[in-house]
């Protein structure tokens, strides 16, 4: 089993940046944090469950609307996956989550993932 752990959030105003944290841990003995594909997602108050970004093995699915100012990168010592949230604007409000379903791939594009984190807020406001 696999846990996450997503950090990070908070309220800014448009045009700032927010870079959310989500640590690893659990049964990670058996993998390399560079070989699975690991996802964010995010949920807005009244809204379903998009995809904001997926990425493994060099490949990256984005949401068209952050494609430019959000990116993903990994940190395989300290087992962390992070999100680089540049020019946030309010429409990038809402709950954030990281997930993976431990494939070698983003096949789970765009919210079908097995693991998730309980989320981080995010809120953009003037």
């Amino acid at each position: 089993q696999v846990q996450l752990v997503e950090s990070g959030g908070g309220q800014v105003q448009p045009g700032e940046s927010l870079r959310l944290s989500c640590v690893v841990s659990g049964d990670t003995s058996g993998f390399n944090l560079d070989d699975i594909g690991f996802g964010w997602v995010r949920q807005a108050p009244g809204k379903e469950r998009e995809g904001v970004l997926c990425n493994n093995d060099g490949l990256t699915y984005y949401q068209p609307s952050v494609r430019g100012r959000f990116s993903m990168s990994r940190d395989n010592v300290k087992n962390v996956v992070y999100l680089q949230m540049n020019n946030l604007e309010p429409e990038d409000s809402g709950v954030y989550y990281c997930a993976t379903d431990l494939r070698r791939s983003c096949s789970a594009w765009p919210i079908n993932y097995r693991h998730w984190g309980q989320g981080t807020q995010v809120a953009v406001s003037s």
